[in-house]
């Protein structure tokens, strides 16, 4: 069976529409307090490979709830006046992810390349034991 649309096109229409920020560019903001790097990841990619130092994991899944002050899982993190850059580990989820923010009103951009370029570019890696 065919789709109308595939994942693939989903994506390239996102990323059309949206801020995309480069892993160089996202490693510099990792200590700016202006700004949460959040990360849409599952736990067990997060705990397989790591995280960036500070960021905020929020499940792809409840993105669009956590970020809406009408929801019941409002997050307070998203009420705050910063820049937010989603990430997931390739950027195709990030990148619907923030559409679909977009398109709510909440302002936010993503990682392009996602986590798979992160660390081999020189951005900052923590590790739980």
């Amino acid at each position: 069976m065919a789709l109308k649309v595939t994942a693939a096109q989903m994506v390239e229409r996102a990323r059309a529409r949206i801020e995309e920020v480069e892993t160089v560019d996202a490693i510099a903001m990792v200590d700016d307090p202006n700004v949460v790097i959040v990360d849409l990841r599952d736990v067990r990619e997060r705990h397989r490979s790591g995280y960036v130092p500070g960021s905020f994991h929020c499940p792809r899944g409840m993105a669009e709830f956590w970020v809406d002050p009408d929801s019941p899982y409002f997050k307070e993190v998203f009420a705050q006046d910063k820049k937010f850059v989603f990430h997931c580990a390739s950027g195709w989820r990030s990148a619907l992810t923030v559409a679909t923010l977009n398109d709510m009103g909440f302002d936010a951009a993503h990682l392009r390349e996602g986590f798979s370029t992160w660390e081999a570019q020189g951005g900052p890696v923590k590790r739980d034991a």
